[in-house]
């Protein structure tokens, strides 16, 4: 019998190690994100105000802590704190069926819970994303954020699906069992990762935390590739926070689009992801990180458009649907791997946690922004000028792309003078 042979970073255990650990952590959350919302509506019987204040108590410590934590990862060695993340996150979880067996399980609960995974899995993100130019050489970085993508991918695939399944065999509480079962073998997998992380440099002139808070937030204003990323990360945040607010009244009011057509279709998005991450290394070292972000981010931003224009019978617009969710899950990926990976190349190392802290505060931490104006624009617009408004603010992201040297990109850039 034939059998496959790995090749590039498959045959690192470490980086292996890396990618499990990362991957059980995604789909834990994808479980979270459907499961401490069902547990809200099937057992405390929550308002819709209250889902919404739950939605947020998830992201707002992203827009608070964002550059905190980057001070804070920066300081640190990268595993211990992923490995304390992971066992946080599932003593968090394990509290609600603990109290649900009790009776004792209050709203108030959830939302403490909520923004405390919220907080520990951008304290995992961030020391991920910086611990992993440390882990490999410059030139694997799209190689590594690529396969990364894929085991993220499958998590975005499985997560909700799993996570449907146990609420619904078991129960909304039992379900975060399970989830917080992940958690633990990720930390089991980080944790078996044998390489040494390089010590965390220290302040010539001693900890101050505004200083290096600041030093972070002045490297984005001196280095033109990463204001044009931040830029743009920002503008793609914000305007697909409000497209995803209109979206769905869009397609079941407007469109007619029944809730089992529309699952179908937007399945197809799913696929979109796995196809885009298998792709995305071949498609960056082709056309280069630069030229692969912007054609990400016009793909992403025609897709969403296509929504809008959607017109005629229920299955012709059903098709539409798909094929634009399959377009956007390839054009995010392109952005995304190409977006991380120059990131990460132009960012020093003793710096990584305070950029990517910024980046995970723009990418995250503004969507309650976004969705706020996309349901103050739905309000007094309509839905469909807003889906139309919102596409086109994704497209105009590239702008910050275009009249910057990231267009000009051919290769991974080289570390930023500090």
């Amino acid at each position: 019998m034939i059998r496959p042979r790995l090749t590039g970073l498959w045959r690192r255990p470490d980086f292996v190690k890396l990618w499990v650990g990362g991957t059980v952590s995604q789909f834990g959350s994808q479980v979270t994100f459907l499961a401490l919302p069902l547990v809200a509506v099937l057992v405390l019987d929550a308002s819709p105000l209250q889902i919404g204040l739950l939605a947020a108590a998830g992201s707002m410590p992203a827009l608070i802590f964002g550059l905190g934590i980057g001070v804070w990862v920066d300081r640190r060695k990268k595993r211990p704190l992923m490995i304390a993340a992971d066992y946080g996150r599932a003593l968090l979880l394990l509290a609600v069926p603990i109290a649900a067996a009790l009776q004792i399980l209050r709203i108030e609960h959830l939302f403490a819970i909520a923004a405390g995974v919220g907080f520990l899995t951008l304290l995992f993100g961030v020391a991920n994303r910086s611990m992993l130019p440390s882990l490999v050489a410059r030139e694997e970085l799209v190689e590594a954020n690529s396969k990364l993508s894929i085991g993220y991918s499958i998590s975005q695939v499985a997560g909700p699906g799993v996570g449907g399944v146990l609420v619904q065999l078991f129960s909304a509480p039992a379900a975060l069992i399970v989830d917080a079962a992940t958690y633990v073998v990720s930390a089991l997998s980080i944790g078996s990762i044998r390489a040494q992380e390089p010590e965390p440099s220290r302040p010539a002139q001693g900890p101050d935390f505004l200083r290096e808070a600041r030093e972070g937030g002045g490297l984005i204003l001196r280095n033109p590739v990463l204001l044009a990323i931040a830029g743009a990360v920002a503008g793609l945040t914000v305007c697909n926070a409000m497209f995803e607010a209109a979206f769905l009244l869009y397609v079941i009011r407007t469109l007619e689009i029944s809730p089992f057509t529309l699952g179908l279709a937007m399945s197809a998005g799913s696929v979109g992801f796995l196809v885009g991450a298998s792709l995305a290394d071949q498609f960056i070292r082709w056309s280069g990180p630069g030229r692969a972000m912007v054609i990400g981010v016009v793909i992403l931003g025609l897709s969403d458009l296509a929504i809008p224009l959607a017109s005629g019978p229920v299955v012709a617009v059903a098709v539409l649907i798909g094929c634009a969710q399959l377009m956007f899950g390839v054009g995010i990926v392109a952005y995304s791997v190409s977006q991380v990976s120059i990131t990460q190349a132009v960012t020093p190392i003793r710096l990584q946690g305070r950029i990517n802290g910024i980046m995970h505060s723009l990418t995250i931490g503004l969507v309650p922004i976004g969705a706020l104006i996309g349901g103050v624009l739905g309000q007094t617009l309509g839905v469909r000028p807003t889906l139309f408004i919102s596409a086109g603010g994704e497209i105009a992201a590239v702008i910050w792309l275009l009249l910057t040297p990231v267009w000009s990109l051919r290769d991974l850039p080289q570390p930023s003078d500090e």
